[in-house]
């Protein structure tokens, strides 16, 4: 084991630095939020594991945990269920999480308004959407359900949705 503050390999051969002291997940958040600022781990990529994390900080997993939270808290980063915690776009940061289903829908028209969805064109799948806005399957679900409703989209069972070819003639 090395003395605090150094790069070198520490007890269980980990590589990092020790983190000790009073609020431990703050420390550690603070170098996890730095790391995602720095593009030490740019946008659109998962975190390590908290195992790996725990590891590497000398740490409890708990602790690992509360000091993701805290990311998650500031939209930094946002859980996916079996895949760990995924870095957020800037633009997507500063979404309302709770109304994300709007910006998708909102994103989607103006897509197909736009012509950048063609009329009969295929519509991006669920994965694509939930990996994009960095949502849950549940709320690019409804996104697509009320752009459903309103006539801009059509399902084909085993196909996929797609742009209503008809969707610009409508009354």
């Amino acid at each position: 084991m090395t003395g605090l503050g150094t790069d070198e390999p520490v007890a269980g051969g980990a590589v990092g630095r020790w983190l000790t002291g009073w609020r431990v997940y703050s420390q550690l958040a603070d170098r996890l939020r730095d790391r995602i600022t720095t593009n030490v781990y740019p946008a659109g990529t998962y975190l390590p594991s908290e195992a790996d994390l725990s590891k590497e900080y000398g740490v409890a997993r708990n602790t690992v945990r509360r000091a993701l939270s805290v990311l998650v808290v500031e939209d930094l980063v946002v859980p996916i269920r079996s895949k760990g915690y995924l870095v957020l776009r800037e633009e997507i940061r500063h979404l309302d999480r709770e109304y994300l289903y709007q910006a998708i829908m909102a994103d989607l028209r103006a897509q197909i308004e736009s012509g950048r969805l063609p009329l009969a064109g295929k519509v991006p799948s669920e994965q694509t959407l939930r990996q994009q806005y960095a949502a849950s399957r549940t709320t690019v679900r409804h996104a697509l359900g009320v752009l459903e409703g309103e006539g801009l989209i059509v399902t084909v069972h085993g196909k996929g949705r797609f742009v209503r070819p008809d969707w610009a003639t409508r009354p």
